[in-house]
């Protein structure tokens, strides 16, 4: 049988570099941003060849765990891991993942996509109908709450929408920018389709900030009738009577 070559890793031993590293990360022994000692020293410590270390950082790098800085060293990932097709197959090999447990993945990832589209589309159907297009509005933020997968801020965020949505119903009738409202939603729906959190968080502040805006707006004319029922009948009775000059008798010229 031939002897495996000194400079090849061994798959046991790089299954044990990336369980080591993660029993660190895990009791905070390495933190995000540390950086990891020289390879010759870490290889030494853990009792592993230096390719064994490579393949097995290799492997944290593809999922996300940890970056490479040439020149410079091999730092545990500061920001949230970028998976890619690689990182899933890895963890996968490393974590036996089942075939039933991808699927389940995919119906809870896929069918809130599916859920957020849908909702996108009912709201550019219901253009002309505003209390109809409010409450796809609102089952969309319910959506994104729900995908969130904290019961706490989804319960939260149902008591706000559906107190919000209660005042909003009074005055959704005068609403007057909602093609702008259906876009911004399509392209919120874009960027969470495209797992970018970044571009979402943007779109999705930048969409309650001119939502805000466009309610306010809504309330005004709401406002000024209010105002105008309460105003005193004395009040009222003289501007109605005015002007005066209609009810004195003609003269003569």
């Amino acid at each position: 049988m031939p002897r495996k070559k000194q400079n090849e890793p061994n798959t046991h031993r790089t299954i044990q570099v990336v369980n080591h590293i993660r029993t660190l990360i895990e009791d905070g022994s390495l933190q995000p941003g540390d950086k990891i000692p020289p390879e010759r020293e870490f290889a030494r410590s853990l009792k592993v060849s230096r390719a064994s270390l490579r393949s097995g950082i290799g492997q944290l790098v593809a999922m996300g765990v940890m970056k490479v800085r040439h020149g410079v060293g091999t730092f545990i990932a500061d920001g949230p891991p970028a998976f890619g097709k690689a990182s899933v197959s890895i963890m996968g090999a490393l974590h036996g993942f089942q075939s039933w447990q991808m699927f389940e993945t995919r119906l809870i990832l896929e069918g809130n996509l599916a859920a957020l589209a849908e909702e996108v589309a009912e709201m550019f159907a219901a253009m002309n109908n505003p209390a109809d297009y409010l409450v796809h509005d609102v089952l969309f933020h319910r959506i994104i709450s729900q995908a969130s997968g904290n019961p706490i801020l989804a319960a939260l965020m149902e008591t706000i929408t559906t107190a919000m949505y209660d005042k909003r119903l009074k005055t959704v009738e005068r609403s007057i920018d909602m093609r702008e409202s259906a876009d911004m939603h399509r392209e919120i729906y874009r960027a969470v389709r495209a797992r970018d959190p970044l571009e979402a968080r943007r779109l999705m502040e930048q969409h309650l900030r001119m939502a805000q805006t466009a309610q306010g707006m809504e309330r005004a004319p709401a406002r000024k009738k209010a105002q105008d029922a309460t105003r005193p009948k004395r009040v009222q009775a003289v501007l109605k009577a005015s002007p005066l000059e209609k009810n004195l008798p003609a003269t003569a010229g």
